[in-house]
């Protein structure tokens, strides 16, 4: 074997956990293929001849590689929040693959992929790195040209922020879970008859006016009404799962691991007698989210 099948040998050996390393830092699937891709040219350019741990320099490389693509989109944030259903055709065009992606964002957990969105490039990389690879603080400093003592710091305040923190008790947590669930199911399998169970008869949905499809915010009374809302946009609930939304738990939607469209629920003797549908852009940036406890 000479040394380019060494240098392809060792490369495939680590790119499922490359792979793993890009998802979770930047939320999506083609955006981590090419974070990879990425990593191996420069793999493939580079002299390699004095790097005594190969996995941990192609680490380093994935994690600067996404670092710089999260900060680019950070100043670019021209992604649209229009909030439409996606669209598997389109995405397929696009070279994405929406059911792989789901299934992906699913074992990662979508809520974690969203709570991540909200922090900084740097905060996300070192908490990534750290808490879900076991990367030691002495190597994430220098690939943001900090100290470890600043990556720690980073990681810390990256913990918080995921584990969020919350004065509503744990038992009406749990029996807020318990609603927000079935909600869920019933909405994936267009169960009618069960969303209207989970309903207040007098249940209102409100709907800014980035929620679409209509121009101005939306207001629906009624069990009945406001199930056959829940139906029309039972595409969206793939892409959906619980969250701690400002304490209480809800529903956040993200295709590809950006937070598009957030359900708050108001839960009364475990029937939900208000939804507030949240869109628009500064109010999702208002909003404190969190990952609940498996």
């Amino acid at each position: 074997m000479d040394d380019n099948d060494w240098l392809i040998a060792r490369f495939e050996e680590q790119r499922t956990r490359l792979r793993a390393v890009a998802y979770r830092m930047l939320g999506s699937l083609s955006e981590a293929d090419d974070a990879v891709q990425e990593a191996w040219l420069r793999l493939s350019r580079a002299d390699t001849s004095g790097v005594e741990n190969l996995n941990a320099w192609l680490t380093t490389v994935v994690g600067r590689v996404c670092l710089n693509m999260l900060r680019s989109r950070g100043t670019r944030r021209e992604d649209p929040l229009d909030v439409k259903a996606p669209d598997p055709v389109a995405d397929q065009a696009d070279g994405g693959d929406p059911e792989q992606e789901a299934l992906l964002a699913d074992s990662v957990g979508l809520a974690l992929l969203v709570v991540l969105d909200t922090l900084t490039p740097a905060e996300r990389l070192a908490f990534v790195l750290h808490d879900m690879f076991a990367v030691p603080f002495d190597e994430i400093g220098p690939m943001m040209d900090r100290s470890p003592t600043a990556a720690r710091q980073l990681a810390s305040r990256a913990r918080r922020r995921v584990k969020g923190g919350t004065a509503t008790p744990e038992p009406d947590l749990t029996r807020q879970r318990r609603v927000v669930d079935a909600f869920l199911a019933a909405s994936r399998g267009g169960d009618f008859d069960a969303l209207v169970s989970l309903l207040h008869p007098d249940v209102v949905l409100r709907a800014d006016r980035s929620a679409g499809p209509a121009p101005e915010p939306l207001v629906i009374r009624g069990a009945h009404a406001v199930t056959k809302r829940a139906s029309a946009a039972s595409g969206r609930a793939r892409f959906s799962q619980p969250a701690l939304v400002n304490g209480s738990v809800g529903l956040v939607m993200a295709p590809r691991g950006r937070l598009f469209l957030v359900l708050d629920f108001t839960i009364v003797d475990d029937k939900i007698t208000e939804i507030d549908i949240i869109a628009d852009p500064d109010r999702l940036r208002d909003l404190d989210l969190a990952v609940l406890d498996a």
